[in-house]
Protein backbone atom coordinates (compact mmCIF):
# COMPACT_ATOMS: atom_id res chain seq x y z
CA UNK A 1 0.00 0.00 0.00
CA UNK A 2 1.28 3.46 -0.92
CA UNK A 3 2.51 5.63 1.96
CA UNK A 4 0.03 8.42 2.66
CA UNK A 5 0.59 11.77 4.35
CA UNK A 6 -2.88 11.37 5.88
CA UNK A 7 -2.16 7.87 7.23
CA UNK A 8 -3.59 7.58 10.76
CA UNK A 9 -1.26 4.83 11.96
CA UNK A 10 1.85 5.96 13.78
CA UNK A 11 5.00 6.07 11.66
CA UNK A 12 8.68 6.27 12.61
CA UNK A 13 8.57 9.96 11.67
CA UNK A 14 5.72 10.54 14.12
CA UNK A 15 7.56 8.82 16.97
CA UNK A 16 10.44 11.31 16.74
CA UNK A 17 8.24 14.39 17.00
CA UNK A 18 5.05 13.42 18.88
CA UNK A 19 6.84 13.12 22.21
CA UNK A 20 7.78 16.81 22.19
CA UNK A 21 4.32 17.92 21.02
CA UNK A 22 2.22 15.90 23.45
CA UNK A 23 0.61 17.81 26.35
CA UNK A 24 1.71 16.75 29.82
CA UNK A 25 -1.45 17.47 31.81
CA UNK A 26 -5.23 17.63 31.39
CA UNK A 27 -5.33 21.43 31.35
CA UNK A 28 -3.12 21.54 28.25
CA UNK A 29 -4.97 18.74 26.47
CA UNK A 30 -7.21 20.05 23.67
CA UNK A 31 -10.52 18.36 22.83
CA UNK A 32 -12.34 15.34 24.32
CA UNK A 33 -13.94 17.65 26.91
CA UNK A 34 -16.31 15.06 28.38
CA UNK A 35 -13.48 12.58 28.92
CA UNK A 36 -11.28 15.26 30.48
CA UNK A 37 -13.96 16.29 32.99
CA UNK A 38 -14.68 12.76 34.16
CA UNK A 39 -11.01 11.77 34.28
CA UNK A 40 -10.24 14.83 36.41
CA UNK A 41 -12.85 13.72 38.96
CA UNK A 42 -11.65 10.09 39.01
CA UNK A 43 -7.99 11.13 39.36
CA UNK A 44 -8.68 13.63 42.16
CA UNK A 45 -10.79 11.06 44.02
CA UNK A 46 -8.10 8.37 43.73
CA UNK A 47 -5.42 10.77 44.93
CA UNK A 48 -7.58 11.86 47.87
CA UNK A 49 -8.03 8.23 48.93
CA UNK A 50 -4.34 7.53 48.19
CA UNK A 51 -5.35 4.64 45.94
CA UNK A 52 -4.44 3.57 42.44
CA UNK A 53 -6.83 4.81 39.74
CA UNK A 54 -9.34 2.26 38.51
CA UNK A 55 -8.46 0.45 35.27
CA UNK A 56 -9.15 2.54 32.16
CA UNK A 57 -10.06 1.55 28.60
CA UNK A 58 -9.77 4.00 25.70
CA UNK A 59 -11.19 3.04 22.32
CA UNK A 60 -11.58 4.85 19.03
CA UNK A 61 -9.80 5.45 15.70
CA UNK A 62 -5.99 5.73 15.66
CA UNK A 63 -4.29 9.09 16.15
CA UNK A 64 -6.85 10.63 18.52
CA UNK A 65 -4.69 10.70 21.67
CA UNK A 66 -5.07 7.41 23.55
CA UNK A 67 -1.33 7.15 24.28
CA UNK A 68 -1.21 10.84 25.19
CA UNK A 69 -4.03 10.44 27.71
CA UNK A 70 -2.25 7.47 29.28
CA UNK A 71 0.84 9.61 29.79
CA UNK A 72 -1.26 12.42 31.24
CA UNK A 73 -2.95 10.06 33.72
CA UNK A 74 0.44 8.82 34.93
CA UNK A 75 1.69 12.40 35.24
CA UNK A 76 -1.43 13.58 37.11
CA UNK A 77 -1.22 10.57 39.47
CA UNK A 78 2.50 11.11 40.04
CA UNK A 79 3.12 7.54 38.92
CA UNK A 80 5.56 5.72 36.68
CA UNK A 81 4.35 4.78 33.20
CA UNK A 82 5.18 1.41 31.65
CA UNK A 83 4.26 0.98 27.97
CA UNK A 84 3.79 -2.23 26.03
CA UNK A 85 1.44 -3.59 23.37
CA UNK A 86 -0.73 -6.63 22.77
CA UNK A 87 1.35 -8.12 19.92
CA UNK A 88 4.55 -7.81 22.02
CA UNK A 89 3.17 -10.11 24.75
CA UNK A 90 3.32 -13.62 23.35
CA UNK A 91 3.19 -15.84 26.45
CA UNK A 92 1.57 -15.68 29.90
CA UNK A 93 5.06 -15.53 31.38
CA UNK A 94 5.72 -12.26 29.54
CA UNK A 95 2.80 -10.43 31.14
CA UNK A 96 3.53 -12.06 34.51
CA UNK A 97 7.08 -10.66 34.42
CA UNK A 98 5.83 -7.17 33.50
CA UNK A 99 3.23 -7.18 36.28
CA UNK A 100 5.70 -8.50 38.85
CA UNK A 101 8.07 -5.59 38.16
CA UNK A 102 5.42 -2.92 38.81
CA UNK A 103 5.27 -0.85 41.97
CA UNK A 104 2.27 0.45 43.92
CA UNK A 105 0.42 3.10 41.90
CA UNK A 106 2.25 2.40 38.63
CA UNK A 107 0.39 2.81 35.33
CA UNK A 108 0.70 0.04 32.74
CA UNK A 109 -0.34 1.14 29.25
CA UNK A 110 -1.29 -1.77 27.01
CA UNK A 111 -1.76 -0.61 23.43
CA UNK A 112 -3.70 -2.72 20.91
CA UNK A 113 -5.11 -4.68 23.80
CA UNK A 114 -7.51 -6.49 21.46
CA UNK A 115 -4.54 -8.39 20.02
CA UNK A 116 -3.46 -10.21 23.19
CA UNK A 117 -4.05 -13.96 23.09
CA UNK A 118 -6.46 -15.86 25.32
CA UNK A 119 -3.77 -17.32 27.62
CA UNK A 120 -2.37 -13.85 28.37
CA UNK A 121 -5.88 -12.52 28.88
CA UNK A 122 -6.59 -15.15 31.52
CA UNK A 123 -3.53 -14.00 33.49
CA UNK A 124 -4.90 -10.45 33.40
CA UNK A 125 -8.26 -11.39 34.98
CA UNK A 126 -7.01 -12.00 38.57
CA UNK A 127 -4.32 -9.33 38.13
CA UNK A 128 -6.92 -6.65 37.38
CA UNK A 129 -9.56 -7.84 39.82
CA UNK A 130 -7.61 -9.17 42.80
CA UNK A 131 -4.11 -7.78 42.13
CA UNK A 132 -2.65 -11.27 42.09
CA UNK A 133 -1.36 -13.80 39.57
CA UNK A 134 -1.68 -17.56 39.69
CA UNK A 135 1.44 -19.58 38.88
CA UNK A 136 1.53 -23.32 38.32
CA UNK A 137 4.43 -25.14 40.02
CA UNK A 138 5.33 -28.60 38.81
CA UNK A 139 3.62 -30.75 36.20
CA UNK A 140 1.03 -33.48 36.07
CA UNK A 141 -0.76 -34.76 39.21
CA UNK A 142 1.73 -33.08 41.54
CA UNK A 143 1.26 -29.61 40.01
CA UNK A 144 0.18 -26.90 42.43
CA UNK A 145 -1.24 -23.44 41.90
CA UNK A 146 0.47 -20.63 43.77
CA UNK A 147 -1.12 -17.17 44.02
CA UNK A 148 1.34 -14.29 44.19
CA UNK A 149 0.19 -10.81 45.28
CA UNK A 150 0.80 -7.85 42.98
CA UNK A 151 1.14 -4.14 43.77
CA UNK A 152 -1.99 -2.09 43.19
CA UNK A 153 -1.52 -0.75 39.69
CA UNK A 154 -3.65 0.90 37.00
CA UNK A 155 -4.01 -0.85 33.65
CA UNK A 156 -4.83 1.48 30.74
CA UNK A 157 -5.91 -0.41 27.66
CA UNK A 158 -6.18 1.17 24.21
CA UNK A 159 -7.82 -0.30 21.15
CA UNK A 160 -9.11 0.77 17.77
CA UNK A 161 -11.47 -2.21 17.68
CA UNK A 162 -13.38 -2.48 20.94
CA UNK A 163 -15.71 -5.09 19.44
CA UNK A 164 -12.85 -7.61 19.40
CA UNK A 165 -12.42 -7.44 23.18
CA UNK A 166 -13.94 -10.32 25.09
CA UNK A 167 -16.76 -9.42 27.50
CA UNK A 168 -14.89 -10.70 30.62
CA UNK A 169 -11.90 -8.48 29.86
CA UNK A 170 -14.00 -5.43 28.97
CA UNK A 171 -16.03 -5.79 32.17
CA UNK A 172 -12.92 -5.54 34.32
CA UNK A 173 -12.31 -1.94 33.25
CA UNK A 174 -13.97 0.47 35.65
CA UNK A 175 -13.58 3.49 33.33
CA UNK A 176 -14.40 3.13 29.63
CA UNK A 177 -14.13 6.07 27.25
CA UNK A 178 -14.70 6.45 23.51
CA UNK A 179 -12.51 9.06 21.81
CA UNK A 180 -14.31 11.12 19.18
CA UNK A 181 -12.94 12.84 16.08
CA UNK A 182 -11.86 16.45 16.69
CA UNK A 183 -13.55 19.54 15.33
CA UNK A 184 -11.77 21.88 12.90
CA UNK A 185 -11.53 24.52 15.64
CA UNK A 186 -9.92 22.08 18.10
CA UNK A 187 -7.44 20.92 15.47
CA UNK A 188 -6.58 24.54 14.67
CA UNK A 189 -5.70 25.13 18.34
CA UNK A 190 -3.59 21.96 18.38
CA UNK A 191 -1.77 23.08 15.24
CA UNK A 192 -1.06 26.53 16.71
CA UNK A 193 0.22 24.99 19.95
CA UNK A 194 2.43 22.56 18.03
CA UNK A 195 3.71 25.40 15.83
CA UNK A 196 4.65 27.31 18.96
CA UNK A 197 6.62 24.34 20.31
CA UNK A 198 8.36 23.97 16.94
CA UNK A 199 9.17 27.67 16.79
CA UNK A 200 7.02 28.26 13.70
CA UNK A 201 4.96 31.42 13.14
CA UNK A 202 1.48 30.63 11.79
CA UNK A 203 -1.64 32.66 11.00
CA UNK A 204 -5.02 31.70 12.47
CA UNK A 205 -6.58 31.20 9.02
CA UNK A 206 -3.73 28.91 8.00
CA UNK A 207 -4.24 26.77 11.12
CA UNK A 208 -7.97 26.51 10.39
CA UNK A 209 -7.32 25.48 6.79
CA UNK A 210 -4.91 22.78 7.91
CA UNK A 211 -7.35 21.64 10.58
CA UNK A 212 -10.08 21.36 7.95
CA UNK A 213 -7.96 18.90 5.97
CA UNK A 214 -6.66 16.85 8.91
CA UNK A 215 -9.52 14.32 8.92
CA UNK A 216 -10.45 15.08 12.54
CA UNK A 217 -7.15 13.58 13.76
CA UNK A 218 -4.40 15.38 15.72
CA UNK A 219 -1.70 13.02 14.42
CA UNK A 220 -2.51 14.00 10.84
CA UNK A 221 -2.76 17.68 11.83
CA UNK A 222 0.77 17.63 13.25
CA UNK A 223 2.08 15.76 10.21
CA UNK A 224 0.53 18.32 7.85
CA UNK A 225 2.05 21.10 9.95
CA UNK A 226 5.50 19.61 9.47
CA UNK A 227 5.03 19.37 5.70
CA UNK A 228 3.70 22.93 5.40
CA UNK A 229 6.53 24.19 7.63
CA UNK A 230 9.09 22.68 5.23
CA UNK A 231 7.33 24.35 2.31
CA UNK A 232 7.23 27.73 4.06
CA UNK A 233 10.91 27.58 5.07
CA UNK A 234 12.19 26.70 1.59
CA UNK A 235 9.83 28.70 -0.64
CA UNK A 236 9.10 31.66 1.65
CA UNK A 237 10.34 33.30 4.85
CA UNK A 238 9.16 30.53 7.18
CA UNK A 239 5.88 32.11 8.31
CA UNK A 240 2.82 30.01 7.46
CA UNK A 241 0.04 32.11 5.95
CA UNK A 242 -3.30 30.91 4.60
CA UNK A 243 -2.01 31.23 1.04
CA UNK A 244 1.12 29.22 1.80
CA UNK A 245 -0.88 26.55 3.64
CA UNK A 246 -3.24 26.18 0.67
CA UNK A 247 -0.36 25.95 -1.79
CA UNK A 248 1.46 23.33 0.27
CA UNK A 249 -1.65 21.23 0.91
CA UNK A 250 -2.62 21.39 -2.75
CA UNK A 251 0.90 20.26 -3.60
CA UNK A 252 0.41 17.33 -1.21
CA UNK A 253 -2.90 16.71 -3.05
CA UNK A 254 -4.92 16.78 0.17
CA UNK A 255 -8.23 18.48 -0.64
CA UNK A 256 -10.71 20.42 1.50
CA UNK A 257 -12.34 17.20 2.76
CA UNK A 258 -8.99 15.71 3.76
CA UNK A 259 -9.07 13.29 0.83
CA UNK A 260 -5.93 12.31 -1.06
CA UNK A 261 -5.41 10.71 -4.48
CA UNK A 262 -6.20 7.22 -3.22
CA UNK A 263 -9.54 8.32 -1.73
CA UNK A 264 -10.44 10.19 -4.90
CA UNK A 265 -9.43 7.18 -7.01
CA UNK A 266 -12.01 5.07 -5.18
CA UNK A 267 -14.74 7.68 -5.63
CA UNK A 268 -13.80 8.33 -9.25
CA UNK A 269 -13.77 4.63 -10.08
CA UNK A 270 -17.22 4.14 -8.55
CA UNK A 271 -18.59 7.11 -10.52
CA UNK A 272 -16.91 6.50 -13.87
CA UNK A 273 -16.94 2.71 -14.09
CA UNK A 274 -20.00 1.79 -12.05
CA UNK A 275 -22.24 4.86 -12.47
CA UNK A 276 -21.98 5.60 -8.77
CA UNK A 277 -22.85 2.07 -7.65
CA UNK A 278 -23.96 -0.11 -6.11
CA UNK A 279 -20.71 -2.04 -6.46
CA UNK A 280 -19.43 -4.97 -4.41
CA UNK A 281 -16.30 -4.64 -2.29
CA UNK A 282 -14.31 -7.29 -4.18
CA UNK A 283 -15.26 -5.77 -7.54
CA UNK A 284 -14.26 -2.30 -6.37
CA UNK A 285 -10.96 -3.62 -5.00
CA UNK A 286 -10.13 -5.26 -8.34
CA UNK A 287 -11.04 -2.08 -10.23
CA UNK A 288 -8.77 0.19 -8.16
CA UNK A 289 -6.00 -2.41 -7.77
CA UNK A 290 -6.15 -2.50 -3.99
CA UNK A 291 -6.75 -5.19 -1.38
CA UNK A 292 -10.41 -5.48 -0.32
CA UNK A 293 -9.48 -5.55 3.38
CA UNK A 294 -7.42 -2.38 3.00
CA UNK A 295 -10.31 -0.55 1.35
CA UNK A 296 -12.73 -1.68 4.07
CA UNK A 297 -10.44 -0.93 7.04
CA UNK A 298 -8.33 2.03 5.86
CA UNK A 299 -10.14 4.07 3.23
CA UNK A 300 -13.85 3.42 3.69
CA UNK A 301 -14.46 4.48 7.32
CA UNK A 302 -13.59 8.14 6.70
CA UNK A 303 -15.51 8.25 3.40
CA UNK A 304 -18.59 6.84 5.12
CA UNK A 305 -18.23 9.14 8.16
CA UNK A 306 -18.20 12.21 5.90
CA UNK A 307 -21.20 11.11 3.86
CA UNK A 308 -19.29 10.38 0.65
CA UNK A 309 -20.10 6.66 0.46
CA UNK A 310 -23.04 4.62 1.70
CA UNK A 311 -23.10 0.89 2.33
CA UNK A 312 -26.22 -0.89 1.10
CA UNK A 313 -27.23 -4.57 0.96
CA UNK A 314 -26.35 -4.53 -2.75
CA UNK A 315 -22.94 -2.85 -2.34
CA UNK A 316 -21.23 0.53 -2.01
CA UNK A 317 -22.89 3.66 -3.43
CA UNK A 318 -21.44 7.16 -3.78
CA UNK A 319 -23.56 10.02 -2.44
CA UNK A 320 -24.63 13.27 -4.09
CA UNK A 321 -22.01 15.07 -1.98
CA UNK A 322 -19.28 12.86 -3.46
CA UNK A 323 -20.58 13.52 -6.98
CA UNK A 324 -20.43 17.29 -6.42
CA UNK A 325 -16.99 17.13 -4.85
CA UNK A 326 -15.51 15.10 -7.71
CA UNK A 327 -17.03 17.53 -10.23
CA UNK A 328 -15.36 20.42 -8.36
CA UNK A 329 -12.04 18.58 -8.49
CA UNK A 330 -12.36 18.06 -12.25
CA UNK A 331 -13.27 21.72 -12.80
CA UNK A 332 -10.19 22.81 -10.85
CA UNK A 333 -7.99 20.58 -12.98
Amino acid sequence: MERRVIETKVTEEDVHIEGSLRPKNLDDYIGQEKIKKTLKIYIDAAKKREEALDHVLFYGPPGLGKTTLAGIIAEEMGARLKITSGPAIERPGDIAAILNNLQDGDVLFLDEIHRINRQVEEVLYPAMEDFAIDIMIGKGPTAKSLRLPLPHFTLIGATTRAGLLSAPLRDRFGIINHLEFYSVEELAVIIKNSAGRLGVEIEDKAAIEMGRRARGTPRIANRLLKRVRDFAEIKYDGKITEEIANQALDLLKVDKYGLDELDRNILGTMIDKFSGGPVGLDTLAAAVGEDAGTIEDVYEPYLIKNGLINRTPRGRVVTELAMQHMLEIKDME
